[in-house]
């Protein structure tokens, strides 16, 4: 399927906005919802790596005892402390209770990096899919990852009325989960599965794997040969999720910014397999070389025009 492989060339044809002079807001707010007692770092990484895209303004919305370490971790972030239950997750009624305001004026909402499917899952999703007769243009862009992929199939129609702006990035397990099916047989046929989930969502899929595929809600595929095996790496997903809602912040169309996101994680990858080595570079180096990635791809494709 060479003809369907994801290339910089390829990606001349889905120019990136490039906001012009003026105020932060104009390059769009991410609100980050995410995050536990266990895995702070989940939101983290991703909020980063959401301004690292050239988000403008970005609030994180997490559990209550890790919001101020957060904030002081990135004072570039507007953080929220929600209510958590005893075993250190977003407590459901603070998410439906709280959520919906917080993501008011936002262009793109990032919900699931850190959170485990279940109740808190199921919240947050409750909180932030369009309810019945929203308008989509009236809802920020969506990025569905980890946690709350699993549980999508019973807010399929939510889904759809995103009208093409929501993209989730689930790997072979969760994409497992969300279809009710084996594992190995996502990973036996993983752009089957991409395009099924598409279908059914009316979203765009990042299939993620050694191999990525991109499917948009037409079923139209995308392959991205990788960014190497240092990819695979604790955080590395909350990273891309990150990368994709701030390309999503800054005007690009899901299609666009999945193709760009997709793309910019893996050539962080091989960008870092040159400096430090093919394993042993963390996710958090692989947010702070977007931007020097961003440049180049940019200026070699004359994506900013």
């Amino acid at each position: 399927m060479t003809e369907n492989r994801l290339t910089l060339a390829r990606l001349r044809d889905r120019p990136l906005p490039m906001p012009e002079e003026g105020s932060k807001e104009q390059r769009g707010t991410v609100l980050v919802v995410g995050g536990s007692a266990e895995v702070p770092g989940a939101a983290f990484l991703a909020g980063i790596a959401t301004l690292r895209a050239g988000a403008g303004r970005l609030r994180i919305a997490t559990v209550a005892s890790a919001a101020s370490a957060m904030a002081l971790a990135v004072p570039e972030a507007r953080v929220v402390g929600l209510a958590e239950t005893d075993e250190g997750t977003i407590a459901p009624d603070a998410a439906e209770a709280r959520l919906p305001a917080l993501a008011e004026r936002c262009k793109a909402a990032l919900i699931g990096p850190g959170l485990s499917a279940g109740e808190t899952a199921e919240a947050v999703s409750r909180a932030l899919l369009p309810g019945p007769g929203a308008a989509a243009r009236e809802t920020p862009a969506l990025v569905l990852d980890a946690g709350v992929i699993a549980g999508l199939g019973a807010h399929a129609d939510a889904v759809r009325s995103c009208g093409g702006r929501a993209v989730i990035t689930p790997h072979a397990g969760e994409m497992a989960r969300l279809l009710d099916i084996e594992r190995s047989a996502v990973e036996a046929d993983p752009l089957a599965a991409a395009r099924r989930a598409a279908d059914r969502l009316g979203c765009v899929v990042i299939m993620k794997g050694a191999r990525s595929w991109i499917v948009d809600p037409a079923g139209e595929p995308w392959l991205y040969g990788g960014g190497g095996v240092g990819l695979a790496t604790s955080g590395s997903g909350d990273v891309l999720a990150g990368i994709v809602a701030g390309l999503l912040a800054r005007g690009a169309d899901a299609p666009t910014a999945a193709a760009w996101g997709v793309y910019l994680h893996g050539q962080a990858g091989r960008m870092l397999a040159d400096r430090v080595g093919p394993i042993g570079f963390l996710a958090r180096e692989i947010a702070d070389v977007i931007p020097a990635i961003l440049r180049a791809a940019e200026t070699e494709s004359g994506a900013s025009g």
